[in-house]
Parts: C-alpha cells; structure tokens; sequence
C-alpha cells in the first residue's frame, strides 16, 4: 500500500493541498510549489505532480527557488533538447 510521499510530510502539507498550491492562479505561489516538488521528491514521483509542460513554462520563475536542484534540473532539460525531445 502506497502513502503520500514523504516530502510531503517534510513539508507539512497534503497531496490535497499540493494539488491545490500547483493550480493556484497566483504564478509566484505555483512557482514555489513547483520548485519543492523538484528538489524534494524523487524523479519518478516528479511526474505524479507536475507535468513537463509545467516545468518547462514555470522554468524563469521556478529555477530560482531550486538551491543546488537547480544544475540537474537544468542540465537534464538541456539533454532533452539537444536530443530533439522537446522544442
């Protein structure tokens, strides 16, 4: 059986009030969301939150709030490009 991940009780938030941080209309709040989600969880649990087209919009104001998540992150998408996975 399967819980919330534990970066969420890290954060001291529910999967219902993630979800609800991801969609909210206030770009600096999905933002800060978004970046958590990046540094905290494991990759494979990235995808269960965010989309890549979440990422790829948010990046120039999510980046800043990744701290040393930042380079992988960044690097990882530079890949994708190069390799013709996204524009």
């Amino acid at each position: 059986m399967s819980g919330p991940p534990a970066f969420l009780a890290a954060a001291g938030v529910t999967e219902a009030q993630l979800s609800a941080y991801l969609r909210s209309p206030e770009p600096q709040v999905r933002s800060q969301w978004q970046a958590l989600v990046l540094r905290e969880a494991r990759y494979e649990e990235v995808w269960r939150y965010l989309t890549l087209e979440d990422i790829l919009t948010g990046w120039p104001r999510l980046e800043r709030h990744l701290g040393t998540k930042r380079e992988p992150w960044l690097l990882l998408l530079e890949g994708w490009r190069e390799d013709g996975l996204i524009p």
